[in-house]
């Protein structure tokens, strides 16, 4: 039966969507590595190779653009662009977008300190009276977002945050655990900057597709090969090239965090 239905929907994508004429589909999206980022002018990450090699297969030719993550969302917003990568679900952006139900990966923000200017920090409350570096149009969720009790102060770029922090102008900095990793690794910072333990939330990305005629059957298609792909050794070896390093580093983190909880 799954065999039937993944047909079912491809058929159904042959038949109603433009790609299917030869339309190539425009993907913006902004350097968020290791999850997808430019090097050298070309585009990587672990999750900008799986959605390659998922079009791939269903015979849909793709264009990426690197923008500003803000400029991405409006653009999208204005249906300026086919679709938008490493996006999350809101009820906002629902008459507008399209969202392949299977995530592309999980993100979970947490923060980052200076080691020479270590903070306790064990609950959102710790935070009072500090300025936090973010990033434009990033959602954290709605209790870092809304609370009162600290300054939040955005950044152009994720590199800047990080700057801004070994320099002392900003208390601390919140990211995805994985680029918080990676970005120390890249600027080698891992001896003055460290991650604190409180997770501020998490959330799955996915591909985000606007609403045009034939873009849900299109969904729905990409859905399910990425399902499929992600069962193959392909995609662990997708995963692997890119977090080998950064997945060390997580697990001895979290060995410490569970040696010192006890």
């Amino acid at each position: 039966m799954p065999h039937i239905a993944r047909l079912f929907w491809i058929l159904l994508l042959v038949c109603l969507s433009p790609l299917a004429l030869g339309e190539r589909l425009r993907l913006v999206t902004d350097d968020w590595a290791p999850y997808v980022y430019q090097h050298n002018g070309q585009p990587r990450g672990i999750d900008y190779e799986v959605t390659s090699q998922v079009f791939a297969r269903l015979g849909v030719e793709v264009e990426w653009q690197f923008l500003p993550w803000k400029r991405c969302l409006a653009m999208i917003e204005q249906g300026l662009a086919d679709g938008i990568l490493d996006i999350f679900q809101t009820e906002s952006r629902q008459p507008y977008l399209i969202y392949a139900q299977e995530p592309m990966s999980e993100v979970e923000f947490v923060l980052f300190q200076a080691s020479a200017r270590r903070h306790a920090i064990t609950h959102l409350q710790d935070l009072s009276g500090l300025t936090v570096g973010t990033s434009p149009g990033y959602a954290y969720g709605a209790a870092f977002t809304e609370s009162p009790l600290f300054r939040r102060e955005a950044a152009p770029t994720h590199e800047a945050n990080f700057g801004k922090l070994a320099l002392g102008r900003i208390d601390l900095a919140i990211t995805d655990r994985k680029v918080g990793h990676y970005l120390l690794r890249h600027l080698g910072l891992q001896g003055q900057i460290e991650e604190l333990p409180l997770v501020i939330s998490l959330q799955a990305q996915y591909l985000g597709l606007v609403r045009k005629p034939g873009r849900e059957a299109l969904a729905v298609a990409f859905a399910e090969e990425l399902r499929r792909f992600k069962q193959e050794p392909a995609f662990a070896a997708i995963k692997n090239r890119y977090t080998g390093d950064i997945g060390n580093i997580l697990n001895a983190v979290e060995q410490q965090e569970s040696s010192t909880a006890r």
